[in-house]
């Protein structure tokens, strides 16, 4: 299976005004991703109010997503969690377009009673496409399913064969390591926490999947440059004004992801409730709040 490395975008779902999917954004979304270094997207996910869009929704946006994929810019479908069959739906669609992988998250309405019952669950979907890279999407704060993933490779291997990996969207550092290095290495476990870039690098993560990639890549660029040349003190210095910029994430809610989008010049429209679209009055207070970091310097930009 393609071992993914790089910095994997959490692209937005664009909509239009009437609330409507905007379809022909993605390919501006593409190329924008594509000229900041960005080596692909996982689309339909959190960052992509997938849990508020429709089957036949996402099925529009992965396929206008698979016309963007290539040998250097890949396309993971996010197909879910509470359903199964529409999740293997999902799967089967996304294998007929041919993308590069499938995730998804634990069931978390009708959950899993044991890391036993979430592999066998896993399983079901993954084999309906044998062929195609199969990664497990753990994010506890969502899903509140925190199994230890180290619990979960143990079950998954040699009973899921096409399992590929897992997002790892936490903050338990030792189980992450635990997951990178089960079985020397053999899974691409991909790091899902854009405040703690550095913190993975220094453990030897070489995937990471993130929101903030979308809109401010150059500074996790410099961070892993900085890293890779052994200077830690530019590094660290580098990864606490990205988090002096994601900060604004939780000041002003759930909705600033766009907003910060917005900044950059791409505007993907309003959000889809029950995330809020952020007021005009509100994004003049957030744009101040910007200047006084160093978003500009390193936010993303058309080449």
């Amino acid at each position: 299976m393609k071992r993914i490395k790089g910095l994997v975008c959490a692209p937005f779902t664009a909509f239009a005004a009437d609330g409507t999917v905007d379809l022909e954004k993605v390919a501006l979304q593409a190329k924008f991703y594509k000229d900041n270094g960005i080596c692909g997207v996982f689309a339909c996910g959190t960052t992509g109010e997938g849990s508020s869009l429709t089957q036949e929704e996402k099925k529009a946006l992965l396929r206008a997503w698979s016309v963007q994929r290539g040998d250097s810019f890949v396309v993971i479908a996010f197909l879910g969690g509470t359903s199964i069959p529409d999740c293997i739906d999902l799967a089967r669609y996304a294998a007929a377009l041919g993308l590069d992988a499938v995730a998804m998250t634990a069931p978390y309405y009708q959950k899993a009673a044991s890391v036993k019952e979430l592999a066998c669950t896993l399983a079901e979907v993954a084999a309906a496409v044998p062929e195609m890279p199969f990664y497990y999407y753990h994010i506890p704060v969502l899903t509140h399913v925190s199994f230890p993933m180290i619990t979960l490779l143990e079950a998954v291997d040699g009973m899921i064969p096409n399992f590929a990996g897992i997002k790892y969207t936490f903050e338990d550092m030792m189980d992450y390591q635990l997951c990178l290095e089960f079985q020397d290495r053999k899974y691409n476990i991909m790091w899902g926490r854009d405040e703690m870039l550095l913190e993975a690098l220094s453990i030897g993560a070489e995937a990471f999947v993130g929101s903030t990639y979308g809109y401010n890549a150059p500074i996790y660029h410099a961070i892993w440059a900085a890293f890779e040349a052994g200077d830690m003190k530019r590094a660290a210095a580098l990864q606490y004004e990205a988090n002096r910029i994601i900060t604004l994430l939780g000041k002003y809610g759930n909705g600033t992801g766009k907003a910060f989008m917005k900044a950059t010049g791409l505007d993907l429209g309003p959000c889809r409730r029950p995330l809020t679209t952020m007021p005009e009055e509100v994004y003049e207070a957030f744009s101040l709040d910007l200047t006084r970091t160093r978003f500009s310097d390193y936010k993303n930009s058309f080449k």
